[in-house]
Order: structure tokens, then sequence, then C-alpha cells
């Protein structure tokens, strides 16, 4: 295809390729959802152990809150709705993390910490803008940290039971297993005892 321009005219492909991730995977429904409640959960034990590591930390900051705040601000159930948010944005986290995990170039139980933590350097910046008092604080940032490590340490296990390994499923033999799931007469008949 040549557009139109004078001498100067380009020519582009007629065909197009996606763009894809190296090592992509097909996408995969049911381990995207394991992966999405692996991630809920480990964003509800973020809520639960925060009462806990704020007097650790000595930093009142309280992610549901913050949520709650920037989208119902003033509303009844500003908590809740934070909660409510923080608990989906795990449950994202985690549907991405299960379709990525298995690409990882780390041992599987590195995959969900350093998961965690690359999330919280990429999103700390932001903490200027929506939590300025915090931006400064060193114990605010230690405590950010602790959150996302935990939440990696439970998202990476919990999504490692969830979901099997892709290459770990061993393919059945047939001749080794009747209807009756208690293998075939013939075969063992034929192969002798083991």
């Amino acid at each position: 295809m040549t557009l139109v321009g004078g001498p100067h005219s380009q020519r582009y492909p007629r065909e197009t390729r996606s763009l894809q991730f190296p090592h992509s995977m097909p996408f995969d429904r049911t381990r995207s959802l394991r992966g999405a409640l692996a991630g809920s959960l480990a964003a509800a034990v973020w809520l639960a152990q925060q009462p806990l590591d704020k007097r650790a930390f000595d930093v009142d900051y309280d992610d549901a809150e913050l949520l709650g705040r920037l989208v119902a601000r003033g509303r009844p159930g500003e908590a809740a709705i934070g909660a409510f948010l923080h608990l989906q944005n795990g449950a994202a986290f985690g549907a991405l993390y299960a379709g990525l995990a298995p690409s990882l170039p780390v041992p599987p139980a590195l995959r969900g910490p350093l998961a965690g933590l690359a999330e919280h350097l990429a999103t700390w910046p932001a903490t200027a803008i929506v939590a300025p008092r915090l931006w400064g604080s060193g114990r605010a940032f230690a405590q950010a940290t602790w959150r996302h490590v935990l939440f990696g340490v439970v998202l990476g296990e919990l999504e490692r039971r969830f979901n099997p390994p892709l290459d770990g499923i061993e393919p059945v033999d047939e001749a080794s297993v009747a209807s009756n799931g208690h293998g075939s007469a013939a075969h063992l008949v034929a192969t002798g005892p083991h």
C-alpha cells in the first residue's frame, strides 16, 4: 500500500502483527479467576493486619480509608467502599499475576513477594499526589513496603496452591487406565506386575 504524497511516499505492510509479551501464554480464564481469588484474599490479609503495622511503624495510614475518601468522600459507607475497592484491586493484580507468574525467571517462592515489591515501587510516587503528608516519610515507605511484600507472599503462595504448574501435569497413559479408574486388566496381563 502506498500513500499518496509524491516521491517520498511511504510503504506500509499489508499484514499486521499483534503486540505480545515475550513468552506470552494464551489467556486461561480459570487460572485468572483463581489468581483473582488469591489476590483478593491477600488484600484481605493486608487489611486485617493494618492495625498492627500502624502501631509497629507509628504511621496512621489506612489504604481502605484512602480509597474510600478518594471515591466516596463524605458519603455513607465510605470505609466499606474503600475496603471493597482494595479487595478489587487485589483481585485484579492477582488475575494479572496468575497469567504472568509462570514465565517469571525466578524461583516460585520469590515470584509473589517480588511482584508485590515491584508494584509498590511503581506506585509509591503517586503518594506525593494522593497522600502528600506521607511522601517524605521513611516510616510510611517502610510500612508500605511491608504491606506489599506481605501481600505478595500471601498472593504467591495461594496462587501456587490454587493453580497447578503449567508443565507439571503428566499426560494420562490410556493403556493403564480403564473406564472404572482402576486400570486395565489387559494392560496388567501384558506388562506383568510392577
